[in-house]
Formats: C-alpha cells, sequence, structure tokens
C-alpha cells in the first residue's frame, strides 16, 4: 500500500475504540453491513492523499485554501482526495479508523500528492481555472470561494496564481473600492449576491459563515481555510459579516454601523428565496469572537454569548439553522459521501417507581455542530468511564449530510448505557419562537426526516428566548414525542421566562439546567450541580434533567459521587432520557 506523503504517528491512528456489551445498538450483520457498503468506484479508484504544511505563514494559509478548493472540485465525482495535516491529528485518526475494520475506506489504496501542481493535473478538465482574490479586500477570499464553487474553479491569491499559470477566470484585484456601500468589504458581498446568489447559481440549501482573510491570513490560522472543500462542492454563498445592527465590526471599523448586518440581512434573504419553502437552508460557520464581540481588546458591547444568540435570532425567521463551529473541519467533501444507512437505537425504557430521591438525567451536550463531532467528540467517546452511568449524548441529526460516517461509528460502538438524543435545537440550531408560523410545517418536515434517519426522538436541548409556545410544542411532539427540555436566554429582555415543567398532549416538556454546562472538572461540576439541585428545592422526589458540555463521562461518573457526598440528606439516581421523560410523564402534573 502507498503510504500518505507524509508519515503520521502510529499511536495517533490506533486510539483505544470502545465497545459495549453488545455491537453497540443495532445487530452485528446490520453493522457489518453499514461499514462494508461502500460507494460505487469507492474500491477502484486510489484515494489520493495531500499534507498541508502548518507553519503559521501566509504561504500555509493560501496553499490551504488553493487544496481544498481543488479537493472540492475533484470530489464531486466521489470520494477521491483526503487532506492530512502535519500539525492536526484528527485527519489522520479518521482516515485509519475508517480504513479498517470492515469500515467504507478499507482497501482503498493510498497514492500521495507531492503538490498543488499534482492536484491540478489531478483535477483535470474538471477544473475550470481561477478566481484570483485580492488581499487588500480581506472578504475577497470568501468572494472568490464562492466564484471557485460556482465555475468549478479554484480561488488563489495573487502569489500562487502566479507560480500555477492557470486560466484566470476572475481577478477581483481593485474591483471594490467602496463606492456602493461606502465599504470595499460589503462592496464585494453586495456584488457577489448579486452575482451568484440571486441569480441561484449557489445552493438553496448551504450557506457558509467562514473568517475571511482579515487576520488569519497573517497568522497562518488554517481553521476556515481547510473548510473550504465543503463550500466549493456544494456550490456555498461564503460570508463573513457582523449580525449586530448597531455598531461597526473591528475589521471595518469606517463602516457605517449596522452596514454588516444590512447585507447579512440581504443574503439570508435571497436564501430564502431560492429555497421556496422546499427546504431549510444551513448556515455553517461561526462569527469571528475579536471582531464581532468584545474579545481580544475589541472596543464591542457585545459579548461573544449574546453574539452567538444574536446571530440564531437573525437567522431563524429567514428559515435557517445554524451548524455553528466549523473551523478545523478536514475533508467534508469526503466524508459526507460515506454510506447512509437507518441507524437503530434499543433504548431499555424502566418502569420506575416514584420514590423520595432526586432522579438525574445527563445530556452530553453540544455536539450540534461539524467541530465538536469532529474533533472532540472522539477522546470523550473512548473514555473507559464511558458504560458506567446511563448518558444521553446530544447530536445534531442534520450533521448525517456532513459526517455520516462518524455518526455511525458512534451507534456502532455504544454500549447499553448510551442513548443519542438532539442537541440545539433538534436537527440544526434556531429559536424555534422566531419561526413564522407559515414555516412550521417544513421545520416539521425537516426534523422529522433526520429525526427518523436517527431513530431519535428527544430534543433535550431546544435553544429560544423565551417558553414554546402552543404552536412550538406541537411541532416539536410530531418528531420529538417522548421529551423536550429547554434553556432559556431573554438576552433581549421581552420577559422571557423557562417553562414550568409540564405535559403537552403527552409529550414532557421542562427546563434543561444548565448550571453545570460549562466544561470543568469533576470537583467543579459537581459543586454546580449540587448548588442548582439546591436552589430548585432539593425536591425529593424531583426531577433533573442537566447539560454537560464536552466532559469525559469518567469526569461525569466522579462528580456525581461528589454531588452525593455534598447532598449526603438525598437519594440520587441516574436515569437513561427515556426512562426519566417516562418517570416524568407519569408523575406531572
Amino acid at each position: 500500500m502507498e503510504q500518505p506523503n507524509q508519515p503520521i504517528s502510529m499511536d495517533l491512528l490506533h486510539p483505544p475504540v470502545r465497545h459495549g456489551p453488545r455491537f453497540g445498538f443495532i445487530p452485528l450483520a446490520a453493522a457489518l453491513a453499514l461499514w462494508c457498503a461502500a460507494p460505487a468506484r469507492a474500491g477502484a479508484d486510489p484515494l489520493y492523499t495531500y499534507t498541508l504544511g502548518s507553519d503559521g505563514s501566509a504561504q500555509a494559509y493560501d496553499e490551504a485554501v488553493a487544496v481544498a478548493c481543488l479537493q472540492g472540485v475533484v470530489n464531486r465525482d466521489g470520494p477521491r482526495v483526503y487532506v492530512l495535516s502535519q500539525k492536526d491529528r484528527r485527519p489522520g485518526y479518521w482516515l485509519d479508523l475508517f480504513s479498517r475494520g470492515g469500515r467504507w475506506l478499507e482497501g482503498r489504496r493510498f497514492q500521495a500528492m507531492p503538490d498543488i501542481e499534482s492536484l491540478v493535473r489531478l483535477a483535470g478538465p474538471r477544473l475550470k481555472g481561477a478566481v484570483v482574490w485580492d488581499p487588500g479586500v480581506p472578504a475577497t477570499i470568501n468572494v472568490a470561494t464562492t466564484a471557485a464553487g460556482v465555475e468549478d474553479a479554484v480561488a488563489l491569491s495573487p502569489e500562487l496564481a502566479q507560480r500555477l499559470h492557470l486560466r484566470v477566470l476572475l481577478d477581483l484585484r481593485g474591483r471594490f473600492s467602496g463606492a456602493e456601500t461606502g465599504s470595499r468589504k460589503n462592496d464585494a458581498y453586495r456584488w457577489a449576491l448579486r452575482e451568484y446568489l440571486e441569480t441561484g447559481r449557489c445552493s438553496a440549501h448551504r450557506l457558509c459563515l467562514y473568517e475571511d482573510a482579515f487576520s488569519a491570513r497573517a497568522r497562518g490560522d488554517l481553521g476556515y481555510a481547510v473548510t473550504r472543500d465543503w463550500a466549493v462542492y456544494n456550490r456555498s454563498f461564503v460570508f463573513d459579516l457582523s449580525p449586530w445592527s448597531d455598531e461597526a465590526p473591528a475589521d471595518d471599523a469606517g463602516q457605517r454601523p449596522g452596514l454588516d448586518c444590512e447585507t447579512y440581512r440581504m443574503i439570508l434573504a435571497a436564501a430564502r428565496r431560492n429555497a421556496a419553502g422546499r427546504q431549510a437552508t444551513e448556515l455553517a460557520g461561526f462569527f469571528v469572537f475579536n471582531k464581532y464581540s468584545n474579545v481580544g481588546g475589541n472596543r464591542s458591547a457585545h459579548e461573544p454569548v449574546p453574539t452567538e444568540w444574536e446571530t440564531v435570532w437573525l437567522i431563524t425567521p429567514f428559515g435557517c439553522y445554524q451548524n455553528t463551529v466549523t473551523s478545523d473541519c478536514f475533508n467534508q467533501s469526503l466524508h459526507s459521501q460515506a454510506p447512509r444507512l437507518a441507524l437503530r437505537q434499543h433504548p431499555a425504557t424502566r418502569r420506575v417507581a416514584l420514590e423520595r430521591r432526586a432522579y438525574l438525567c445527563i445530556l452530553m451536550a453540544d455536539y450540534d455542530s461539524s467541530t465538536p463531532l469532529y474533533d472532540f467528540f472522539p477522546d470523550n467517546w473512548e473514555d473507559p468511564g464511558r458504560g458506567s452511568l446511563p448518558l444521553a449524548w446530544g447530536i445534531n441529526p442534520s450533521l448525517l449530510e456532513t459526517y455520516p460516517d462518524i455518526i455511525a461509528y458512534a451507534y456502532s460502538t455504544a454500549s447499553g448505557q448510551d442513548t443519542f438524543t438532539a442537541d440545539a435545537s433538534a436537527a440544526g440550531y434556531t429559536n424555534p419562537n422566531r419561526l413564522p408560523r407559515e414555516d412550521l410545517p417544513l421545520f416539521i418536515r425537516h426534523n422529522q426526516r433526520f429525526f427518523r434517519e436517527a431513530d431519535m426522538e428527544i430534543a433535550p436541548m431546544v435553544l429560544d428566548f423565551d417558553q414554546p409556545s402552543a404552536d412550538v410544542k406541537d411541532a416539536f411532539l410530531e418528531f420529538a414525542p417522548a421529551g423536550m427540555g429547554t434553556i432559556i436566554y431573554d438576552f433581549h429582555n421581552r420577559g422571557g421566562k423557562p417553562p414550568v415543567p409540564h405535559v403537552w398532549k403527552s409529550m414532557p416538556v421542562t427546563e434543561l439546567i444548565n448550571d453545570a454546562g460549562e466544561p470543568a472538572d469533576a470537583q467543579k461540576t459537581a459543586e454546580r450541580m449540587a448548588r442548582a439541585i439546591q436552589v430548585r428545592g432539593a425536591k425529593a422526589p424531583g426531577l433533573y434533567l442537566f447539560r454537560i458540555v464536552w466532559t469525559r463521562p469518567s469526569t461525569v461518573a466522579a462528580a456525581l459521587d461528589l454531588v452525593r457526598s455534598q447532598l449526603p440528606g438525598t437519594q440520587i439516581e441516574v436515569l437513561d432520557p427515556h426512562s426519566f421523560f417516562d418517570l416524568f410523564r407519569r408523575t406531572t402534573r
């Protein structure tokens, strides 16, 4: 077997992989069929690998952008190009895992590509030419990526364009002066909006909120360089704008306050028109902290968390849901082509008799976007403490469109103590109360599709500014009848509050307790959990649904032991989510 063009440390490629008492939640034969079913031609062609340098230079950034664009073009014909990294171990980890054990890439011969020129030759006639972006207008890296997707091209810096000598389809240098809006950044996006999105040449299903080259290139940050294969592959519209209407962003401080947000709304409106009620639109990516919030000394009036919530508040009425953090997510154009078969869970719901104790359910939360699922999830999933207590794992099921192999791997290696539920807010992050009433049928259909495929029926982490309305609860009843939990954050000060625990037409509705949500060690997590129980009256019997973020199961188990010592008068029992909500349904009035 030919090897990738850079050596990969074998201790990174062979981490311990645990299996539960059964082969996950599906029979062994079905599991083997899942992994062995490969797309057409998967075993016939080599898997071409390219290893990125990661020296923190502008040249490394330019290389990563170009390689990702080329990968997006080539992979439209099948899963052919896989990008590795000298610095990031995760691409090598997934390549090793899916290339053995009967999984979908087993048997593929690796062929290393030594340079960008070799990728250009591999693309052949699929590649129509180059789009040259303007370093003087950092937003043009995103305009060039959008154009590359539409035109079957590669986005190049001027330096790489000079080296590769490709036919230049579009040269963005000197094109945007600020004459239209007073902002070169917004001029660039409005031109691209008219040229590509409003004309229907871009995807109506995907928008990409990717950090531009304003500071990322200078610091050689590849986070939103390596993701551009996904944008090109899907012909997505790519942008980087502030959601705030009351201030100018740090990267364009001279613009009229709120201009970024106006352009943002124009993009969302065009995507909504293109979708025409046929599908919801995914916004993949995240805002830049030190441009649009008060991180890193930026003189913004807004904290990071409110900026996240403002983004979702903004996009929801346009029929969009967010796949928040997607930085450093390699090879999405390849992973997305893994076989998708129906996933099955077989939860053993226990009919628990109500006694004088505190019943807890633990949501292992925030695998609702690509980066946590791709990068954070494996270390926590492979923790030796998994299987020692019942846990709900919150995964956004719409990520089956992006990383179906990773989600299938989780299902196939789950123990009898692991249950998969949705995360924020269901099949994608929205504020459901912000949905126009006429969008609710589409919202239901969208979620039904993914909940069925993922065999889910619980939505324990619905994020909103107020308790769910009757219409919203009716909608969730259609795809999450086993239970609904909420976190309410009324950052616009409109009088929002969490729901009083109740049963809505047979669907349990309760608060998701966020007090222990921030990642922490066992001691700190225990203190927060114990305090949350005490604040709520330490009722016995009592039912408490907790959110815990990006934490190892062994840490959760240790924290629960400490909670028991801190609340010596309270008997604590941890339930799986189905048993928890079943008890809730039978005992809540």
